[in-house]
C-alpha cells in the first residue's frame, strides 16, 4: 500500500541527477518519491507539505551551502532524516553533515545499491555512511578532538571551508560575494581568517593552497 511506504524527498540542483535518484527510488517497493526541489529555498517552501520520512541533499546548492540546509530542515523538522548525496570527500565534508543533523553520507561516484542500502540504514535508524567514514568517527570518539585537529582544515568553519573550496576552484573574491550574497568585505574577512587558521601570510599563498587542496579532492 502506498501510505506504508518510505517518503524521499530529493533536493539537488541537477535534473539528471533528480531524476535517476527518482527511478531509482521508485524502483523500490517501499519507497516513493514525494517530492524535489533544486535550491535551498524551494526545499524550504516544499518540504512541509510533502511530509517527506527522509530528504536526500546534495551539499552544493549555490548561494546557500547544503550544511547550512541540513541546519535549517532539522530545526524546522526535528523527525526529518537526511541522507547527503555528495561529490565531495566524504572523508572532509561527512563528519561536518552529520554533525549538522544528516545521518548518512554517500558520495556520488557509489553504485546505485550503495544508495538504497544507505536509505535503508538510515530509515532502520544506523548511520549511513561507508566504512572509511566509520572508522573516522570511532577515532574520533576514542581519541576525543585531537584527531580532528591533525588536519588544519578542519579548523574552518563550514562557511570558511566553502570560501575555501570556490577559491580553489578559481572564483575570485567579488565571484564568491556575488555567488554568496555576501559583502566583498565579509569575503575578505573570512579569507582572513582562513590564512591565520592555515599559517598563510598572503592571498598568493592562500589561493595557491586553495588549489592544491581542490585538486587533491577532485583526484
Amino acid at each position: 500500500m502506498p501510505d506504508r511506504k518510505h517518503r524521499i524527498f530529493l533536493i539537488d540542483d541537477h535534473p539528471l541527477v533528480r531524476e535517476w535518484l527518482a527511478s531509482l527510488i521508485q524502483q523500490q517497493s517501499d519507497l516513493v518519491v514525494c517530492g524535489e526541489a533544486d535550491s535551498a529555498s524551494e526545499a524550504t517552501k516544499r518540504i512541509t507539505a510533502a511530509k517527506p520520512h527522509l530528504a536526500i541533499v546534495d551539499l552544493s546548492l549555490g548561494e546557500v551551502s547544503g550544511l547550512e540546509l541540513i541546519r535549517h530542515l532539522k530545526h524546522m523538522h526535528p523527525e526529518l532524516l537526511i541522507i547527503v548525496l555528495s561529490m565531495h570527500d566524504e572523508r572532509v565534508y561527512a563528519p561536518r553533515a552529520l554533525r549538522a543533523g544528516a545521518r548518512g553520507y554517500v558520495m556520488k561516484r557509489e553504485t546505485a545499491n550503495r544508495i538504497v542500502e544507505a536509505i535503508h540504514q538510515v530509515l532502520d535508524g544506523k548511520l549511513g555512511v561507508s566504512e572509511a567514514v566509520s572508522a573516522i568517527l570511532s577515532e574520533r570518539f576514542v581519541n576525543g578532538q585531537a584527531a580532528a585537529e591533525e588536519s588544519p582544515i578542519e579548523q574552518l568553519s563550514d562557511r570558511e571551508l566553502q570560501i575555501f573550496r570556490l577559491l580553489g576552484q578559481g572564483r575570485d573574491t567579488r565571484t564568491i560575494a556575488e555567488n554568496l550574497h555576501l559583502s566583498i568585505k565579509t569575503v575578505q574577512t573570512y579569507c582572513a581568517r582562513i590564512k591565520e587558521k592555515l599559517g598563510l601570510t598572503n592571498a598568493t599563498e592562500l589561493l595557491r593552497e586553495a588549489i592544491r587542496w581542490s585538486e587533491n579532492q577532485a583526484a
